[in-house]
């Protein structure tokens, strides 16, 4: 009778078994590298690959430490480490602990050859890169209609912004047909007016099952499209042609989804801050208008013609009392200054001297004699006196008393 075992229990045999094969617990194993990652956690985690087998392989971080190169997608290598179960899934593995490239696949080195022909030609320029616009209303989408990328877009997109429509241009993604599908897909999008960007992806694989984004038809179409494309391949460690040529590489279909459209939630508080702002900065404009117009109106008051004449008129009044004043005190002067000198004019005047009682003899030139020698006997004399004159004739000369005219008058 056959015994009972349970799950664990058979894995568990399993696991013994390759544990203690001799040729297992110490195995090199030479394959191409597929459908890598390199885990946060320094884990690597791949396929080692042939042309009939795959043979899923992990290497811890303390060893993936130690590589001397960065593994690949494409890569060739000889893989050392063994071979056991792992208990959660029940499959074999390789637990690698060393490994070394020993030269790059085909799929690799088809990869390289495409990306250096694109490169010679141009194609990744950034000058051919279209801006993305800011709020599409139409975004398409060429992908598998039931794959996990499509869902993953269109929720993203109606929830940061729903009032944005998607076309879906229905694409095969994967295997030989991929690739005039997918050209196909873009086309049909790029010729629609109302479509304003497109997402072109899938979800993440092995590079087998990526290949077709790695076709040159593919690359020429993204490039040659006329609308912007936004590439959206695998996971954020996949790169393919379709990356280097698009107008923006997505690490994943939800990133793509979330670089295409805003939070509208976002956007409407922003919009609501710069109205305020907008609002604030009109205010304060206004204010500093209406300031400037008080200024220039105070201005204008104080420079109107009418003002001006005023002060000028009242200026002229100033002067004009000035003036006024100014004549006042001089002739006031002058006439104090004239009277000074008529009363001095009339202490100093002849006549008043001839009026106390005093005489002024000239002789016949005109001369005043003020001495007795300026006269000789016979000469006519001319005395001035108060109210008249005298004419008399010298009929001698001498000292005081004794100098007698011919009227009998003393000099």
């Amino acid at each position: 009778m056959s015994r009972l075992f349970s799950v664990s229990q058979v894995t568990n045999y399993l696991r013994a078994l390759l544990d203690g094969d001799e040729i297992l617990s110490q195995v090199l194993v030479q394959g191409e590298i597929s459908n890598f990652t390199h885990h946060s956690s320094g884990h690597m985690y791949f396929t080692l690959k042939d042309a009939n087998s795959r043979l899923r392989s992990v290497m811890f971080r303390s060893n993936a430490n130690s590589l001397q190169f960065v593994p690949q997608v494409g890569m060739s290598v000889i893989a050392q480490g063994n071979i056991s179960i792992y208990e959660r899934d029940g499959q074999y593995q390789l637990y690698v602990s060393s490994m070394r490239p020993t030269g790059q696949g085909k799929l690799y080195l088809a990869f390289l050859d495409l990306k250096e022909k694109l490169e010679r030609e141009g194609l990744f320029e950034p000058e051919h890169k279209q801006r993305l616009p800011f709020l599409p209303k139409t975004i398409g989408v060429v992908t598998s209609p039931s794959g996990a990328a499509l869902h993953d877009i269109l929720s993203i997109i109606e929830r940061r912004y729903p009032r944005a429509h998607v076309l879906v241009a229905p694409a095969i993604v994967q295997g030989a047909e991929a690739p005039a599908s997918i050209v196909q897909g873009l086309e049909q999008l790029g010729q629609l007016p109302e479509v304003d960007v497109i997402i072109v992806g899938r979800g993440g694989g092995s590079i087998e099952e990526l290949w077709a984004f790695n076709d040159e038809q593919v690359a020429r179409a993204i490039f040659n499209c006329p609308k912007p494309v936004i590439s959206a391949v695998g996971h954020e460690t996949d790169f393919t042609i379709a990356d280097f040529v698009a107008d923006l590489r997505a690490a994943t279909p939800s990133a793509a989804a979330e670089a295409v459209v805003p939070i509208l939630a976002e956007l409407e508080m922003s919009l609501v801050a710069w109205q305020n702002r907008l609002s604030i900065a009109m205010q304060n404009a206004i204010l500093r208008k209406e300031h400037a117009a008080q200024a220039f109106s105070a201005r204008l008051v104080q420079q109107h013609p009418e003002r001006k004449l005023a002060e000028l008129v009242q200026t002229l009044d100033g002067l004009d009392e000035r003036l006024l004043r100014a004549m006042s005190d001089t002739l006031t002067g002058a006439a104090q200054q004239v009277q000074a000198c008529a009363t001095s004019l009339h202490a100093l005047s002849p006549l008043a001297v001839l009026a106390r009682g005093y005489t002024i003899t000239l002789n016949q030139a005109g001369d005043i004699i003020r001495v007795p020698s300026q006269v000789e006997v016979g000469d006519k004399l001319e005395t001035v006196v108060n109210q008249g004159r005298i004419y008399s004739k010298v009929i001698s000369v001498g000292g005081i008393g004794h100098v007698t005219t011919d009227n009998g008058d003393c000099i």
